[in-house]
């Protein structure tokens, strides 16, 4: 089965749709697909398409799936590769009218780049990424979130550590600069 998910994004991705049902009617694609298309409104007698799937049924169908192709939301890219999938993902562009801008090319390229998803940035060539999925073995991904939280805290403790270490002292000088003025003045 092939889950085709576009995410939550206000604006349609029916030029993926087209592409995928072109294929389904060429007999390229033989597998069951699925599509959660959020806001793209779809009819098609090749595939199911719904708009939202609840999330312990997107999660099942995510598990029985054997690729998804998805847009290049981060979210939708991670939840597939956190499961182990083979993944295709299509950026929505600005010049379709899919997004406010080309943000999906650069995470996709990112993830593509490391050997996790192929990429699919040219329509014309769907059938070929589709082909090579069929042999693609993509790199099993590993969270960097231990990193991402140590760049954190490497930052805030550069950024506050002078407030976090000298607060205390500031203050309590603050207060004996206060009684000592106090003393003079009822001295």
């Amino acid at each position: 089965m092939i889950l085709v998910t576009l995410g939550t994004q206000d604006k349609a991705f029916t030029r993926l749709l087209k592409k995928i049902e072109q294929a389904k009617k060429k007999g390229i694609i033989e597998d069951e697909v699925i599509v959660q298309g959020g806001y793209t409104s779809y009819k098609s007698d090749y595939f199911k398409v719904f708009d939202l799937i609840p999330m312990d049924e997107f999660d099942a169908l995510m598990t029985q799936a054997d690729l998804v192709i998805t847009h290049g939301g981060v979210g939708s890219i991670l939840t597939a590769l956190q499961k182990g999938k083979k993944v295709i993902a299509a950026p929505r562009l600005k010049q379709y009218k899919e997004h406010a801008n080309n943000h999906q090319l650069e995470i996709v390229d990112a993830f593509a780049k490391e050997g996790y998803l192929l990429p699919l940035k040219d329509f014309s060539q769907f059938e070929k990424i589709y082909k090579k999925s069929k042999t693609f073995q993509p790199k099993k991904y590993k969270s960097n979130h231990a990193q991402f939280e140590k760049a954190i805290e490497g930052y805030l403790e550069e950024h506050t550590s002078w407030y976090n270490r000298y607060s205390k002292v500031f203050f309590l000088g603050l207060l004996l600069l206060f009684v000592f003025i106090l003393f003079l003045i009822l001295k």
